[in-house]
C-alpha cells in the first residue's frame, strides 16, 4: 500500500541451491544421489531442497506441502515444481490434487492427466513420422559426375 513506485513484488526463489561445503568441516561435498551429498573429509551428508523433502517424506509419510514447507525451509513454489517435474507425487486419496495444464482435471504428479499426455503424445508422433521421400528424376540417375564439367568457368 505504501509503495508509491507501483513497483511489482516479486519474490526471489533460489531454484538451484547445491550445497558444496560442508558444514561442519568445511570440506568438499561430492554428489550421492537422491538430493544428497556427503563430504568427502568427515563422511557428513548435506542435503538440497530435493533431498529435504524426500528425506522429510521418507521419515514422516505422505504429509500435505504447506507442512513439508514449514519443517524443511523449501518454499511451497520449489515443492510444486517437483511435482510438477513427476519427482514427488501427491498420495492417492488426498484432499489436495495440482491441476492439468491443458484441461485442469486433477492429476497427482507432472504436467497432465493421462489423457491430455496420451493426446499430446499422438500430435507429436505425427509430426515426427517421416514419410517416403519422392525422387527426383535425373538424365544421369545413378551416374558420378564432376561439377562443372558441362559448364567450364571461364577465369
Amino acid at each position: 500500500m505504501g509503495n508509491t513506485d507501483n513497483q511489482e513484488y516479486t519474490k526471489e526463489i533460489k531454484w538451484d541451491l547445491k550445497p558444496t561445503v560442508c558444514s561442519k568441516c568445511g570440506g568438499e561435498l561430492s554428489y550421492k544421489s537422491l538430493g544428497e551429498y556427503v563430504c568427502e573429509s568427515c563422511g557428513n551428508i548435506e542435503r538440497d531442497d530435493f533431498g529435504k523433502v524426500r528425506s522429510y517424506i521418507d521419515e514422516n509419510g505422505p504429509t500435505p506441502a504447506v507442512i513439508i514447507s514449514e519443517q524443511t525451509g523449501v518454499a511451497i513454489d520449489k515443492i510444486n515444481e517437483f511435482l510438477r517435474q513427476g519427482r514427488v507425487e501427491i498420495p492417492e486419496g488426498s484432499d489436495i490434487y495440482i491441476k492439468c495444464e491443458k484441461c485442469g482435471t486433477d492429476i497427482r504428479f507432472g504436467r497432465f492427466c493421462p489423457a491430455c499426455a496420451a493426446k499430446l503424445s499422438k500430435q507429436l508422433k505425427g509430426v515426427f513420422e517421416v514419410g517416403e521421400v519422392p525422387k527426383k528424376k535425373s538424365a544421369v540417375e545413378g551416374k558420378m559426375r564432376f561439377i562443372g564439367k558441362n559448364n567450364p568457368k571461364k577465369y
